[in-house]
């Protein structure tokens, strides 16, 4: 790829991260808003504004580290906060709000599909809603991983018995740990591949 060609890469990639990310976030905090807790909304996170959902860690250093690690960037927003004593419908409640989020991005890359089909995926156009849909399908499946704390462990948490939610409880604090971990030794590197590619050939 040359340096014209990355450029463009990238002016289309950063924005697709940005506001896939910002909505994923906005959603989180509008559910909880719907569901009883107010908690993200008094901190402003029922916003479209990418800036209020930007952590300098997860957002800005991680995927520097992750980049020069992995050769592929990991990054997150500033987590959402809630308060599970306000949520309505107790654990079920809390994934809701958790399904939110990589649902939000389901549905961007749906939209997304639909305009590159209808310029033609092979137009300037249609190129980069291809692009946008791939970003917006990668922040759904990556999220759905069930692995404290992305989104899949609070949907699976609801459904969990005692036993099993004691054990995710117990690893949260260490739950970005186990994900570069398995990302180094390709723990679930193929399956999310594999995830990944069969919902983009089924919109694209």
């Amino acid at each position: 790829m040359d340096a014209s060609s990355t450029i463009f890469y990238l002016a289309i990639l950063i924005p697709s991260v940005l506001i896939g990310m910002t909505i994923h976030e906005a959603m989180h905090a509008y559910a909880g808003l719907l569901l009883g807790d107010e908690t993200a909304q008094r901190e402003g996170r029922v916003s479209l504004n990418p800036l209020h959902h930007i952590d300098p860690f997860y957002t800005l250093l991680l995927p520097i580290i992750t980049i020069a690690l992995f050769h592929a960037p990991i990054l997150a927003a500033k987590p959402v906060p809630f308060n599970p004593y306000r949520v309505r419908f107790g654990e079920w409640g809390a994934a809701l709000i958790a399904l939110a989020g990589p649902a939000s991005n389901l549905a961007l890359a749906i939209i997304g599909a639909v305009v590159a089909h209808i310029v033609g995926m092979t137009t300037l156009v249609g190129a980069v809603f291809g692009l946008f849909v791939y970003v917006n399908v990668q922040l759904c499946i990556f999220n759905l991983v069930p692995i404290p704390p992305l989104d899949g462990s609070r949907v699976l948490f609801a459904f969990a018995p005692e036993p099993l939610q004691e054990f995710m409880q117990a690893i949260e604090p260490y739950g970005l740990f186990i994900i570069f971990a398995l990302v180094l030794v390709g723990g679930f590197g193929g399956l999310l591949v594999g995830l990944n590619q069969a919902v983009l050939q089924f919109l694209l």
